[in-house]
């Protein structure tokens, strides 16, 4: 039981983590300093689709609900989890790339949003720099 309680929590850790990469950069607005976190986190969840590994949390859940009793699974938590709520067909290399190419154009288009706002909120305060 508590296993499975574990592997349940796991679960929610690993999908506010996946929010947390491809997101994160809207925290940064309200917390710079977050930036030395997120962007790891960010780098982390483009390499692992990029490179078609699997994210350690995986295979800590499977052994969890293998305690449990129940079974476990051999695919990604991204295709276990959220492809089939999110597309109809299994995960390829293909879409892990689009998956990646969404957490890189994301983040990299928040961060410059970021940098344009610090930017003209500097030219605002200082207008002759």
């Amino acid at each position: 039981m508590l296993a499975r309680v574990f592997a349940d929590c796991l679960v929610v850790i690993h999908l506010l983590f996946i929010c947390f990469a491809v997101a994160g950069g809207l925290l940064v607005q309200r917390w710079p300093k977050l930036a030395v976190v997120h962007l790891p986190a960010a780098g982390w969840g483009a390499f692992v689709e990029l490179s078609g590994s699997t994210c350690p949390l995986t295979p800590i859940e499977n052994r969890l609900r293998q305690a449990a009793g129940q079974a476990g699974y051999t695919e990604s938590f991204v295709e276990h989890y959220l492809l089939p709520v999110i597309y109809p067909v299994g995960l390829t290399h293909d879409i892990q790339f689009a998956l990646a190419g969404v957490v890189i154009v994301v983040n990299l288009g928040l961060y410059a949003w970021l940098l344009l706002n610090r930017c003209s909120e500097r030219h605002r305060r200082n207008p002759a720099d």
